[in-house]
């Protein structure tokens, strides 16, 4: 019932037709916008503005046409260039009152309050107008009201999506410190496994070469010594002088024995 209420007070304005030929048009225009033909009474409301450019009755009749084919974008322009051009205080009043209408669609509530005002400052007694002020004024409300909520959750998530990062990034901190002391935990232990292989490799290396060198000592050992020949010489010469002295004292030491020895046999 509300919907419908509201639909019979955002009934737009319609001027009449005149006698003159852009009038023609405009009254053929609305004897089409009456039929429910609003493509075709746009179409005779534009033919009237070329015969008659700024046409203020064809520019106010036009808008009516766009605001009925939901065109509210261009209506909204028609209105507010009547508003600008118009003397005429029941026809700007009119064009306030329907540009509040168009301002009303497009969900410009604090847009429509305005217009609606200036529509009952040139015609205070229209109750369409007062009507539509107040709901506008409660749609207003309710659109203020609806984006305060929305600030609210938005709020509300923003500092849930905080939270909630935070917690993301104290868990990555926490996953990457552990993975860091695991990779430290494994780089000294394949430290470790390095250096003992490195150790153990010495000691085989060690031993090696210990056993090369003993090997070598033996064979140095195994091997007859090499004496040059007049080394050689030299000792042959040595070893029979050292033999023919040993011979002479030997004769020395029997002739003394013979010589000293008494006889035992009786005469």
């Amino acid at each position: 019932m509300r919907f419908i209420i509201i639909t019979i007070l955002l009934t737009l304005f319609v001027t009449s037709g005149f006698a003159q030929k852009e009038k023609k048009r405009i009254r053929k225009g609305n004897n089409k916008f009456t039929e429910g033909d609003f493509k075709d009474a746009e179409k005779e409301y534009r033919k009237a503005l070329m015969e008659k450019p700024g046409y203020s009755k064809g520019t106010f009749n036009l808008g009516d046409a766009m605001y009925q084919q939901e065109n509210y974008e261009e209506s909204d322009k028609l209105f507010t260039e009547v508003v600008e051009r118009t003397n005429n205080p029941e026809q700007k009043s009119a064009a306030y009152y329907n540009l509040g209408n168009s301002l009303m669609k497009e969900n410009k509530y604090k847009e429509s309050i305005d217009a609606y005002k200036n529509s009952l400052r040139l015609n205070p007694d229209d109750v369409n107008a007062k009507y539509n002020l107040e709901y506008a004024r409660k749609k207003l409300k309710e659109q203020q009201q609806q984006q305060q909520q929305q600030n609210k959750n938005q709020d509300n998530k923003d500092n849930q999506d905080k939270k909630d990062k935070d917690k993301k990034d104290k868990n990555k901190d926490k996953k990457d410190k552990k993975d860091q002391n695991k990779k430290d935990r494994d780089k000294k232990d394949q430290d470790k496994k390095d250096q003992d292989k490195k150790d153990q490799n010495k000691d085989q290396q060690d031993k090696k070469d210990q056993n090369k060198g003993d090997k070598k000592d033996e064979q140095q050992k195994q091997q007859p010594q090499q004496i040059s020949k007049q080394d050689a010489q030299r000792m042959l010469d040595a070893l029979q002088n050292d033999e023919k002295k040993t011979l002479q004292e030997l004769q020395k030491q029997k002739a003394k024995a013979v010589k000293g020895k008494k006889s035992d046999i009786d005469w």
